[in-house]
């Protein structure tokens, strides 16, 4: 096999010219890659099969589509269906053969390696042996008909905890379904603006994959247990939802009008013990408990002179943007010392490190647009900007770690259309240090998809030749609701693994409703959990 030539792939969708936001950033993506080629578009004579829904849902479900899943269009730079769509006529056979199917000489002709599939129905079996890779598709686009999507409705309905996202591939004849790749994303209020977003969730997992396959030409994916239900809701099931969204939208309503009245912010506590990454027991940890003015999230320890200090995002109720306060350590209370770094924007997740004999903090400051590391010039109040990296980009809660005499940034970026979200997409970079003047991306990035697993929750740890990630477990539409201890099993500039070892859910103490931040230092541990959403 050339491993050179680009991977020619086909588009199999149920329009000519009428494409959605994710289909249009998919086409986008694959003409604007070399290593990619667009042969065809393949449109389905008949893309939705029989799949048909009531009237009634069908009104609902666009109505809410515009109401709460409104999105602008897509613009693409690159694709134009009038100039790249190739042997449409011979590709397809509804326009040549009797029964609207795809021919299969002329198919072969194409030399395709895969076909991606937007739509229910797909191609014969006979065409799929004909590619070397499959035929692609997502869960998402079987569960739905011409005019009427249902993805996500039975998640919200049954109270799932996340949204399941599968990208597998047809294989045709005897071969398995295979399993590409799955992601978990927590779940929204609403069945279309969740369905909205796992699918421009997908876009990004899709051309990741599709990288992959470009490098390596094989298709090393295990067979899939199962493709799950393709049904529409039942009636009663599209009641319960109706109410279950009603309280909803009632219960947000609420939060914004406390919102627009400056109280009602999200109220986070701090737990402390003794222990490491490896051995911390929860339930033995004492609250340090938030006051209205000083709310306490994202603690880092810092070591320093013989004593601990803590450094944390810090705000008050009904407070729009945060800062960075300091507090040293006295026993198992805090007591504060002053504000450590404040900007005109929002600031967290204040990551405390030494170099040499300098101290530096690399702060959340996603707002900026840019990553900036701070050195400290008079310890602990006073800091002045040292280096900004990512430029135009919107990083959030950020971490340098160096491992076999390499330093390398973790940081989650937010690959987006219409739904920035930082939850869901972990980047990697090898870079020169606190300096940030050389920044090499992973590549695999984003090395992790899926927000259960994806944000980082606080220092990366080295322990007994094992390196740990603490990372946030976002489900039951909670941002921050667990904590998981990762292990990082492989970590180079072409391939990075890891594994859950551990996940701590908010039920180490009563009242609690999340917890999804994690440090240690000398022996001490720090987590945050929440009060309140």
């Amino acid at each position: 096999m050339d491993m050179t030539r680009p991977l020619r792939i086909g588009i199999l969708a149920g329009h000519e010219d009428r494409f959605e936001n994710w289909e249009l950033m998919v086409l986008d993506r694959i003409v604007a890659d070399p290593h990619f080629e667009l042969v065809t578009l393949i449109i389905h004579p008949r893309a939705f099969g029989n799949r048909k829904t009531s009237p009634l849902f069908a009104l609902g479900a666009r109505l809410e589509g515009k109401l709460l899943a409104r999105q602008p269009a897509y613009t693409p730079k690159h694709f134009d269906v009038g100039r790249q769509r190739l042997d449409y006529l011979e590709a397809i056979g509804g326009r040549n053969t009797t029964n609207g199917t795809v021919a299969p000489a002329s198919f072969k002709r194409l030399d395709l390696d895969l076909v991606i599939r937007t739509t229910p129905e797909g191609l014969p079996d006979d065409a799929i042996q004909a590619l070397p890779f499959g035929e692609w598709a997502f869960n998402f686009s079987d569960q739905r008909s011409e005019h009427t999507d249902w993805f996500s409705y039975g998640s919200i309905i049954a109270n799932a905890p996340t949204t399941e996202l599968m990208l597998y591939a047809k294989r045709g004849g005897e071969m398995p379904v295979a399993e590409i790749a799955t992601s978990s994303f927590n779940i929204k209020f609403s069945a279309a603006r969740n369905a909205a977003f796992v699918r421009e969730r997908g876009v990004t997992l899709l051309m990741r994959e599709l990288a992959r396959l470009a490098d390596t030409r094989r298709l090393d994916a295990p067979p899939m247990a199962r493709l799950g239900a393709t049904s529409a809701p039942s009636s009663g099931d599209l009641i319960r939802y109706a109410g279950a969204l009603s309280g909803y939208l009632s219960a947000k309503s609420l939060k914004a009008l406390k919102t627009k009245l400056r109280f009602g912010s999200s109220i986070w506590t701090l737990y402390t013990g003794r222990g490491r990454i490896d051995d911390f027991d929860p339930k033995q940890a004492i609250e340090i408990p938030p006051t209205n003015g000083d709310i306490k999230a994202d603690p880092f320890l810092f070591q320093h002179d013989g004593e601990c200090y803590l450094f944390y995002e810090a705000y008050a109720d009904g407070d729009r943007k945060a800062h960075i306060a300091v507090g040293r350590f006295n026993g198992d209370t805090v007591e504060r010392i002053g504000v450590a770094l404040d900007r005109p924007h929002h600031l967290s997740y204040p990551f405390v490190f030494r170099e040499g004999d300098d101290i530096f903090m690399m702060p959340e400051t996603h707002q900026s647009g840019r990553l900036e590391i701070w050195r400290c010039t008079e310890f602990p109040l006073k800091w002045e900007l040292y280096s900004t990296a990512l430029e135009g980009q919107s990083a959030a809660d950020s971490i340098l770690m160096r491992h076999d005499g390499k330093w390398w940034l973790f940081t989650n970026l937010s690959d987006h259309h219409a739904y920035e979200d930082h939850c869901s997409e972990l980047y990697i970079f090898e870079v020169d240090g606190p300096e940030l003047k050389r920044v090499v991306p992973h590549k695999r990035n984003p090395v992790v998809i899926g927000s259960t697993v994806a944000r980082n929750a606080g220092r990366i740890f080295e322990r007994d030749g094992k390196i740990y990630r603490p990372s946030q477990h976002n489900a039951y539409g909670i941002y921050g609701y667990g904590l998981n201890i990762m292990e990082i099993e492989q970590l180079t500039l072409d391939d990075y693994r890891e594994r859950c070892i551990r996940t701590i859910t908010p039920d180490f103490k009563t009242g609690l409703l999340g917890c999804h931040h994690f440090d240690a230092a000398g022996g001490r541990y720090i987590m945050d959990a929440r009060l309140s959403i």
